[in-house]
């Protein structure tokens, strides 16, 4: 589950009802075809496909197993707890402050329509216990079916926390598929086999009754799990120092990563902490309509050609129209090459992005004439290229703290359901994510001397976003230079690396040796998050590969150890 599918499930079950399609189909096409092997090997299984209408999957399933003649075989769960809209709608809204922006919800001008906040795993461990083969979730952390089934499994109580705390980092890395696998992975074109990178393995995580975990993949796969592939992964969309979820607070500074043979690597150095008294609460309104439209610009003069769009552009729609607006954005995405040697190489893309609270203020009717009655006398080579004016609905979304609440199990049979109070134990005071500069970092001239190259030849990034913060980790592809890139990556180098994108954004910064890596968190960085982000970076991904691609000193003797 993400913040991209959620909040748009979560406005059409809002609004149509039992119309809408809550929960994710594809998790039922997979699971039609193992019903039986379930059945026969004993398999358990707990997942988060039930998005914003778990129940709705829970009777999907249910019918499903009963068509195939198992209801006697598989017990199935669901956890009731995630919708809190009610919750929401009955607090004092300025005492609930956005964990991205610190804006308080009376200040925020929309109303919420559907509220969802982040569940632990313990549901499920006693769903299990209480006999269940299948349980369903909505919003429960990702990992948080990975805690439950260790928990389960293992027998741990509910304040084991560096077991679990362990447990919830094996859980991130594998709860993107094949993002620890090889996918998403700056390496790739190095180190992954071309032969097979068209099946990259889905990952497994083996944690054994003392925490210990192994990442590893099926056999025979594709793709390639790693001490760099654990690595980067371990880096995304995390906020720093702190891994909070409803079941335990994983502290991950001390983390490390070392391989145990052919594609199975060991995770060291997680310890836990009580879980935080608070969950995070997803607050979904309806933003309004949004519309993409793309322009090429060809050659000289990309700036200029910009400028005459939008001057032109703006006359055209008129005081009135501009005034429905609640966004008008061009931009220009890529660069002309020097002296190209092809048109493809001459072109980048002007895009042009139009939001307004109204349907009628984006549509066809209103904006076909406006955006193209002057296109005969706009800036040379003019060429639309979308392919079609149609806009499309947008949430907005709020994400803050409320009080974990209680949850609670049905099940398939006459069972009585299991009310699952909130953690008995919980952080008695609110961490703090620490951020500092490097100490007693290394002099650069030290390191001998350097070749004008890019970052990415010796370093691996991983970025990604929470609500509207991002965040982005390096580490280098030999640990010999991690001196050199802790002394050389500080705060002020990022945002001289950032260069025209840094607009004063808080940025924090910490380090975690045991993966030599340097870790940032750019807070509200992403333009509202990712359902009403107006460019293409919606989901904050972009960061690491653009800080990699700018042209730094680099010691010669990082660059003899060998490059990506």
């Amino acid at each position: 589950m993400s913040e991209l599918n959620m909040p748009a499930r979560a406005y059409a079950v809002a609004t149509e009802g039992d119309k809408a399609i809550g929960y994710e189909p594809s998790f039922l096409e997979a699971l039609k075809p193992a019903l039986s092997a379930l059945a026969e090997k004993r398999i358990k299984v707990a997942a988060n496909a039930g998005c914003v209408a778990t129940k709705a999957l829970f009777d999907k399933v249910v019918s499903m197993i009963s068509e195939h003649g198992l209801g006697d075989k598989l017990k199935v769960a669901w956890v009731e707890g995630d919708v809190v809209t009610s919750t929401i709608k009955a607090a004092d809204p300025a005492s609930l402050v956005s964990v991205c922006t610190g804006d308080k919800l009376s200040d925020w001008p929309f109303e919420p329509v559907f509220v969802q906040c982040y569940l632990g795993g313990w549901a499920i461990v006693e769903a299990f216990e209480a006999g269940a083969d299948i349980v369903l979730c909505g919003r429960c952390a990702d990992a948080s079916p990975i805690v439950a089934a260790a928990a389960y499994w293992h027998g741990w109580h509910r304040e084991e926390f560096d077991n679990l705390g362990r447990a919830l980092i094996a859980g991130h890395l594998i709860e993107c598929s094949t993002y620890v696998t090889g996918g998403d992975f700056s390496g790739f074109a190095k180190q992954l086999d071309w032969s097979t990178i068209h099946d990259l393995g889905y990952p497994i995580a083996e944690i054994g009754q003392d925490g210990d975990v192994i990442v590893t993949k099926a056999h025979g796969s594709g793709g390639l799990v790693s001490p760099a592939t654990c690595k980067e992964q371990l880096l995304y969309e995390i906020q720093g120092k702190y891994y909070l979820n409803c079941d335990v607070t994983a502290v991950i500074d001390g983390v490390h990563f070392s391989s145990v043979g052919t594609d199975r690597v060991r995770m060291s150095g997680v310890s836990g902490l009580p879980p935080p008294s608070t969950t995070k609460a997803g607050i979904t309104a309806h933003g309004g309509w949004k519309l993409g439209l793309n322009w090429a610009l060809v050659g000289l003069d990309p700036e200029e050609k910009k400028r005459m769009y939008e001057v032109q552009l703006r006359h055209s729609l008129g005081k009135e129209r501009l005034s429905k607006l609640s966004l008008l954005k061009l931009t220009i995405y890529g660069s002309v090459a020097e002296n190209p040697r092809s048109q493809n190489a001459a072109t980048v893309d002007l895009r042009l992005d139009l939001q307004a609270k109204d349907y009628d203020s984006v549509s066809p009717k209103e904006l076909t004439a406006p955006l193209f009655n002057f296109i005969m006398q706009t800036f040379p080579a003019a060429t639309y290229n979308s392919q079609s004016i149609q806009p499309v609905r947008f949430q907005e979304y709020f994400p803050t703290l409320i009080p974990q609440p209680t949850t609670k199990i049905h099940f398939s049979t006459s069972q009585s359901p299991i009310e699952v109070p909130v953690p008995r134990k919980t952080l008695s005071e609110k961490l703090v994510q620490p951020s500092y500069e490097p100490d007693s970092p290394a002099a650069l001239d030290s390191f001998g001397s350097t070749s004008l190259k890019p970052l990415g030849r010796v370093v691996h990034a991983r970025a990604g976003d929470k609500g509207s913060n991002c965040n982005v980790g390096f580490f280098p592809v030999h640990d010999a230079a991690w001196p050199w890139l802790r002394s050389f990556l500080t705060t002020e180098r990022l945002i001289e690396l950032l260069a025209d994108d840094y607009k004063g954004q808080n940025i924090d910064r910490m380090e975690f040796p045991g993966i030599c890596a340097v870790h940032f968190l750019l807070h509200d960085y992403l333009d509202r998050g990712v359902t009403a982000n107006a460019t293409y970076d919606i989901l904050g991904k972009f960061v690491a590969e653009y800080i990699r691609c700018k042209k730094v000193e680099i010691p010669d003797k990082i660059l003899e150890l060998g490059t990506l």
